[in-house]
């Protein structure tokens, strides 16, 4: 029975994301999502309390804890930065391709027609963002001027603006590699440069 409950549930979810991430959420129905899920709306309030509970639910999922990411970002055996630019290759990827993802950030800059509290991201991506900096400095490789935390925060505020940004003006398809662009402009400025001797 157990099984039957976690399976009902990530299908409801799955439509649900779908329909917010295509959508929106107003545009959205408990009808809907039933019909797309193929189970009935008395489902979704056992399991989610109604459309908001879902939403919720939705942002909750991957958006705002990108736990399928985590592994990446704890591999010690990856230098820092680098770890640092890798994840947010990899949270671009689910911005642009994963429903659950999409839907969650699109619920997020919608959250003020929404009758519930919605988790966000930020606090946990800077606080990653801040670990990996401060590890970058710890081993030498982050320019000494800089301060992980407010740094972190900066970076976060501009790679999720960055995202949203280009997929509204040029689609997803790009979005790869307007990062790209992106960190050849900010890396440099967050790596340590060599000490050169000054020439006599």
């Amino acid at each position: 029975m157990q099984e039957r409950a976690k399976e009902t549930r990530r299908s409801l979810l799955e439509a649900a994301a779908h329909l917010f991430a295509e959508q929106g959420y107003a545009a959205t129905s408990v009808n809907g999502i039933s019909a797309r899920s193929g189970r009935t709306s008395g489902a979704i309030y056992f399991h989610y309390e109604g459309k908001e509970g879902i939403a919720v639910a939705v942002v909750q999922s991957r958006f705002a804890t990108w736990s399928q990411l985590a592994a990446r970002y704890a591999d010690d055996s990856v230098p820092p930065l680098e770890r640092l630019v890798a994840l947010s290759y990899d949270i671009a990827h689910a911005l642009a391709e994963d429903p659950v993802t999409r839907a969650g950030a699109r619920l997020w800059a919608e959250r003020a027609t929404i009758n519930a509290s919605l988790p966000h991201p930020f606090a946990l991506w800077s606080a990653a963002a801040t670990r990996l900096l401060a590890q970058a400095r710890l081993t030498g490789h982050l320019n000494a001027h800089l301060r992980p935390a407010r740094t972190a925060r900066a970076l976060v505020r501009a790679f999720f603006g960055l995202c949203a940004l280009t997929e509204a003006l040029e689609g997803t398809a790009v979005v790869t590699e307007r990062l790209t662009d992106w960190w050849h402009l900010t890396l440099p400025s967050l790596q340590s440069q060599p000490v050169r001797e000054d020439s006599q």
